[in-house]
């Protein structure tokens, strides 16, 4: 459209040069590249890690996988887990839920990883094989769906390698049957011989106000028996199935040639977690749902492989129709010792007791509990301090290192846990367990503030609120936020000029302080709630601070914005804007604020600390954008107004299809050239030299997709990532006011990134 109009006023020869010059322009920066160091902000775990995997014959070699946070594997040599799927791009981001991993008991150096995050998603799902422990990765796509973040996530394995054969390789899907590799993992068939499985929805689950229909979670274990070999491969084969009410568990005694269910077998319950013990036991744990939805009733089982007998051995009774209901999620096996059994309670919560593990040297004759009932299981908290705040929830994998019977692992909501003295139990002493979380980040960063004083970051994320991170390279020795607590924290801002005056809001808790905003006087060392909401129920939404601190702006969520200045005792409705708008502060003057309607094209100005808005008319180059058409994640910086630092009434606008800038006094905005996706952007402090503040982008310049800056108002861009640092979706950016070159990415489930430019460029 510039380039038509263009034409029109200048002569053909001007047009070349144009072109000539955009070409140049745009082949530099496809190619310009700045060498950044990256390194995690420590926080440690923040998610759901659902499985973890040894290798039955070489010592601490052992593998965990996320839900949405893509795998790790653990590195002895430095106490910490390593991720392997940080290359990931944003258009492969349905691989970074992992739904399942397989290892080659005969070549530890081979790993396997089912990989797809959602079924219901047209993006890829793929297999993806490694021979060197996951340093490098062939790829597959698969047409069979996985759900690494659906219900049933912590059941499993799913896939697993035949021990009597490396080549053959079973995959049981949520959606799409049984299917099988004989190549080590490149080519995948379906087992048409299978029992075809009607699987339907499970149970609605009704949670407080809401019912939720969760999606069918269909086959979830592969079980080999290895002493059954047969023409090189392995005879006895199990696979499970979450499904009550009929059979369950399927059988094949001949290397996969016919299926049958398994005589006897319980129906009552859903299996959720199986294994077979070197004496030829196979222990199920059952319960009413696949989890981590509630479950209400649950049991344990031993099955003969020898006999065919079947014993009920479940520790701990439920009782649903005492309010005491709760299901059992895991269960694993010494291997040094094949009747050695421990197994999780889940969901036991209430007048149930809290979750728990019990454990029997018997085959589950007799049990004893770790935590709960004289167990006294104690924690060390130190790895991640915040832990504390949180209870044991979604305790769904439990593994006992087959080199050493004292060191045991169990999975929860915010990564992991360990012990070295488990064999304590049986003496009637208790264990302790420490987070082993070193290298896991999974969290979701929902907004990141770096303040032009004090700390170098405070974190907004998803679920276990976020920390003020005074030492981005140890985990804030406090914890998370409280007083007030929160899950999820949307928004957290402070005053341009005066960053004493942080405040955050989200969603609060009834732990330590109550309400979802909360602010802080000194930078973030002590928070408080306001003594007042703007109505009942006001939470989430967006939060913005005038440069000096005196005003207030909050939308809750689904709301009008409201405006305090006496810091929250009253709040004032601005009648003068649209619900749900996100309002931003002027960073000079203290009394003007801006908001946007992007799809509309009106620009908001106050200069009244926020009482009144006025509304004029902008307008994009290329014509407003559509709001039906894909605008990226919600929760991510794009289709934001941005006002630069330092100046007063430089605004931006990262729309998700291209980056504006407006005007010297008008409401017009120009497109920055090369711009056409954008995540996230921010500031950063100035280049040497300059006088105006570094941005950087996540999302395409030139076709490339990466993070980059500009030193020079988006005229050039570097990259400054690469392609082994693309941790698939990013939802934050933002830049150190205090630091030039400094640069914080918050990501979608691999939690927050800090980035400087390389001292070895």
């Amino acid at each position: 459209m510039f380039f038509r109009s263009y034409l029109m006023k200048r002569n053909l020869l001007s047009f070349v040069l144009l072109i000539a010059v955009s070409l140049r322009t745009a082949v530099n920066a496809q190619v310009h590249s700045e060498p950044y160091q990256w390194k995690s902000v420590q926080m440690r775990g923040g998610g759901f890690v659902d499985g973890v995997i040894y290798h039955p014959t070489e010592k601490n070699l052992l593998y965990c996988r996320t839900d949405m946070g893509g795998a790790y594997k653990w590195n002895e040599a430095i106490k910490a887990w390593e991720p392997l799927l940080d290359w990931v791009s944003y258009n492969d981001r349905n691989l970074m839920g992992v739904e399942s991993i397989a290892l080659d008991a005969n070549n530890p150096n081979r790993v396997y990883m089912a990989c797809g995050t959602y079924t219901s998603i047209r993006f890829p799902n793929a297999i993806l094989r490694s021979d060197d422990r996951g340093k490098t990765f062939k790829r597959t796509d698969v047409p069979f769906r996985m759900g690494g973040n659906e219900n049933g996530r912590g059941n499993g394995e799913r896939m697993a390698v035949d021990p009597n054969n490396g080549n053959i390789i079973y995959m049981a899907t949520r959606l799409d049957g049984l299917w099988k590799s004989e190549d080590a993992g490149v080519t995948w068939n379906r087992v048409n011989n299978f029992p075809e499985v009607k699987i339907p929805v499970a149970d609605t689950i009704i949670i407080p106000k809401a019912r939720y229909h969760p999606r069918p979670n269909g086959m979830i274990f592969v079980v080999f028996d290895p002493k059954s070999k047969a023409d090189k491969k392995s005879a006895n084969i199990y696979v499970g199935i979450s499904q009550k009410g009929k059979e369950n568990l399927f059988r094949s005694t001949d290397g996969g040639a016919t299926w049958a269910p398994i005589p006897g077998e319980p129906t009552d319950l859903m299996p959720t977690h199986a294994i077979l013990s070197a004496d030829g036991s196979l222990y199920i744990t059952y319960g009413t749902n696949p989890g981590p939805d509630v479950m209400t009733d649950g049991a344990v089982y031993k099955f003969n492989i020898s006999n065919g007998a079947w014993t009920n051995i479940t520790p701990l009774k439920p009782q649903p129709e005492n309010q005491q209901g709760f299901g059992y999620a895991a269960v694993a096996v010494d291997p040094q010792h094949p009747q050695t059994v421990i197994v999780s309670t889940f969901h036991r919560y209430g007048k149930a007791g809290g979750d728990d593990i019990f454990r029997s040297l018997d085959a589950g004759t007799t049990w004893k509990p770790v935590f709960t009932g004289g167990g006294d299981g104690k924690f060390d908290y130190t790895d991640a301090p915040y832990v504390s705040h949180t209870p044991i929830h979604w305790l769904f994998d439990l593994e006992i290192d087959p080199f050493n019977s004292d060191h045991a692992i169990f999975t929860t909501g915010y990564g992991l846990h360990e012990t070295f003295d488990l064999t304590d139990v049986d003496k009637g002493k208790p264990t302790t367990w420490g987070t082993k979380n070193k290298g896991i980040e999974e969290t979701v960063a929902l907004e990141l503030l770096s303040p032009p004083k004090g700390v170098p970051l405070i974190s907004a994320i998803g679920d276990y609120g976020g920390f003020v991170h005074n030492n981005l390279d140890e985990p804030a020795p406090e914890g998370n936020f409280i007083n007030p607590h929160f899950a999820n924290t949307d928004g957290v801002t402070c005053g341009a000029q005066n960053s004493d005056v942080v405040v955050r809001v989200g969603v609060g808790s009834s732990q330590v302080g109550g309400g979802n905003i909360g602010y802080s006087l000194d930078g973030g060392k002590t928070w408080q709630p306001t003594t007042s909401a703007p109505q009942r129920g006001s939470k989430d939404g967006f939060i913005c601070v005038s440069a000096l601190g005196n005003t207030w702006i909050w939308t809750p969520q689904r709301s009008a914005p409201y405006v305090t200045t006496d810091k929250g005792a009253t709040w004032k409705q601005i009648a003068t804007l649209p619900n749900n708008t996100r309002v931003i502060a002027d960073p000079l003057n203290d009394a003007k604020f801006y908001a946007m309607d992007l799809f509309n094209g009106k620009l908001y100005t106050s200069t009244d600390n926020g009482s009144t808005f006025t509304e004029q008319d902008f307008h994009l180059p290329n014509g407003l954008p559509d709001r039906a058409s894909n605008r990226g994640d919600i929760r991510g910086g794009q289709d934001r107004l941005y006002a630069a630092p330092g100046k007063e009434g430089d605004l931006w606008i990262a729309d998700f299809d291209g980056l504006y800038h407006a005007k010297k006094g008008s409401a017009d905005f120009e497109k920055i050239n090369g711009v056409t996706e954008i995540h996230g952007f921010g500031f950063g402090k100035a280049a040497p030299k300059s006088n105006y503040s570094a941005l950087y982008l996540a999302g395409t310049i030139n076709g490339v997709d990466g993070i980059f800056r500009s030193d020079d108002k988006g005229k050039n861009w570097v990259r400054i990532n690469d392609d082994i640092h693309r941790w698939s979706l990013i939802l934050q950016i933002t830049g150190d006011p205090k630091k030039y070159g400094r640069v914080y990415v918050g990501t979608h489930g691999r939690g927050t990134f800090y980035g400087d430019i390389s001292q070895s460029k």
